[in-house]
């Protein structure tokens, strides 16, 4: 099952008066790109969840993030009464000391601000509360591999559809591709004329170099490439779950060949109609770097 390298996950447990919010977002990338961000308390176990993300995702930017809020209401903090006093004691002494008036300064909420005056007791993390947030991870990146599969099934959609697009337009060149010959012939003959006189002309010398020329701007070989590589294009979207590599080299060879044909093309007509090709290859290269 093909799937995009573009996703978003999000997921909810509550426990012990905490709810965690895990939100997982993913873009294309060549590699793995994981960024991690958690509350301090859960840090130890940041390469757990690390490899847990990894194993689902595989490749692609991904962002993991982790919210904690408290669903219970907080023990109010506590004033360490001693601290606060030799705070004040030191403030009023300097102030003295310096002759400064503590009137109508605000002191009190100053020396609330100091380190240690404030003290709020830490919550252990349980346990239970890591199961939670593992348990929390897992449905994200499940939520994520959802809406990765359904943006995966639109885009090759997308792509096969240009795929054999391009499959078809091998065939309207092959419209003008008898008349092409005709041309060329014509046209070597009439430029030879008007410098060379036709009694001077070796008729079998030059059969022989018309044929030489016109065998050089045969493009039976890129056309039956071509359709290979479209064929090997479906091959690959029906065989592989990770198909976004290889895709992108089978494109890279169809861009060659059809590159190839409209140097040999010779003919406007096919011109127009290797443009459209080219077009259709581009659109399917952009959408390709989405595929996982």
């Amino acid at each position: 099952m093909i799937k995009s390298m573009t996703g978003y996950g999000k997921a909810e447990q509550e426990i012990l008066g905490k709810k965690i919010t895990v939100e997982v977002r993913s873009l294309n990338s060549k590699q793995l790109d994981l960024n991690v961000k958690l509350p301090m308390s859960y840090r130890e176990h940041e390469l757990e969840l690390r490899s847990e993300v990894s194993k689902k995702l595989v490749r692609g930017k991904v962002d993991l993030f982790v919210f904690v809020e408290s669903t219970k209401e907080e023990a109010p903090a506590s004033i360490n009464k001693d601290v606060f006093a030799s705070y004040y004691a030191q403030v009023k002494a300097v102030s003295d000391e310096l002759g400064i008036s503590l009137v109508n300064e605000p002191v009190v909420q100053t020396i609330l601000r100091m380190p240690d005056v404030l003290h709020v007791e830490r919550q252990e993390v349980t346990p239970e509360e890591i199961v939670a947030l593992k348990t929390a991870v897992q449905q994200a990146l499940t939520e994520i591999e959802k809406f990765r599969v359904q943006e995966g099934s639109a885009l090759i959609a997308d792509v096969l559809g240009r795929v054999d697009k391009i499959g078809s337009k091998v065939v309207d060149v092959e419209v003008y591709e008898k008349s092409r010959i005709e041309v060329i012939k014509n046209r070597i003959a009439s430029n030879i004329a008007e410098f060379v006189p036709q009694a001077n002309i070796d008729q079998n010398r030059f059969e022989q170099e018309l044929i030489f020329y016109i065998e050089k701007l045969d493009i039976t070989e890129e056309k039956v490439r071509l359709r290979n590589h479209c064929k090997y294009f479906h091959e690959v979207c029906a065989q592989e779950e990770t198909p976004g590599r290889k895709l992108g080299f089978v494109a890279q060879e169809m861009g060659r060949e059809i590159n190839t044909l409209g140097s040999k093309a010779n003919d406007s007509d096919i011109q127009k109609i290797v443009v459209q090709m080219k077009d259709e290859l581009e659109k399917i290269k952009e959408q390709i770097l989405n595929i996982l």
